[in-house]
């Protein structure tokens, strides 16, 4: 009863299968994601790395990870998700009222403000020019996000699924949960801190910045993952350059 509730209520861990948010999450990291704070209303903001249910077949074909043994058990217990669930990680980058475009190979704008972004892996460019859907200029509606991976030349995200139902944004109600904590491998634990590019002043529009409530992490969940005195959004050590892949 007790992993039920913590599945449902506050954190689960998920395991990162491709490489599409490198160098910020690796393929085999653990990370614990806050379930508990949209129940309070908040819905994501900017720069956060979230976990959310495949919003319109992007996994389509993709092939079901395999689960260790360790795996397994959690998942029994309701501490991972099964491997049947069709999950994805990303960054998000625009919320409800945001324009964001890419134009050229960089850089990557919201609300016409050009981000700074260190987490980007390196080598890559913000935005591609050798590919379709890596240049474009989108509105997203209210009630979802536009999300991209760190590794913007190795993430299948809303760039190339445009031409799905949502129109490659992701609907907020198909959120889990922003991701707070890498704790597994040891040597990789750190927290997810937003970056600072998503501070600078002139970003918000009025709609965007009235239609999301803050998502920092509620204090249940995050009491039960990291000292509070650690988790302070934007202190901890940023997260190294890139990006992620597809399911988490």
């Amino acid at each position: 009863m007790l992993a039920l509730l913590i599945k449902t209520f506050l954190v689960q861990a998920f395991s990162i299968p491709s490489d599409s948010m490198q160098n910020t999450l690796q393929q085999g990291d653990r990370v614990l994601v806050d379930k508990l704070t949209p129940w309070f209303g908040s819905e994501p903001e900017r720069g956060e790395v979230v976990v959310f249910h495949d919003p319109g077949q992007w996994l389509a074909g993709e092939p079901t990870p395999e689960q260790n043994a360790v795996q397994k058990a959690l998942s029994w217990i309701g501490l991972m998700p099964s491997a049947e669930e069709k999950d994805l990680i990303k960054r998000v980058i625009g919320v409800g009222g945001d324009t964001v475009e890419c134009e050229g190979s960089a850089p990557l704008k919201v609300n016409g403000k050009a981000l700074d972004e260190p987490y980007v892996y390196p080598g890559n460019t913000p935005c591609s020019v050798d590919d379709q859907g890596g240049q474009f200029k989108v509105k997203v509606p209210e009630g979802h996000i536009w999300v991209m991976g760190d590794h913007r030349q190795n993430s299948r995200d809303s760039r190339y699924n445009q031409t799905d139902e949502n129109h490659g944004m992701v609907p907020v109600k198909d959120v889990v949960g922003r991701a707070i904590v890498k704790a597994w491998p040891i040597n990789r634990w750190g927290t997810l801190p937003i970056p600072d590019t998503f501070d600078q002043p002139g970003l918000d529009t009025q709609s965007s910045a009235a239609a999301s409530l803050p998502y920092a992490p509620g204090a249940g969940a995050v009491a039960l993952v990291v000292p509070v005195a650690v988790w302070r959004r934007r202190k901890g050590t940023r997260p190294a350059a890139a990006e992620a892949a597809r399911e988490v």
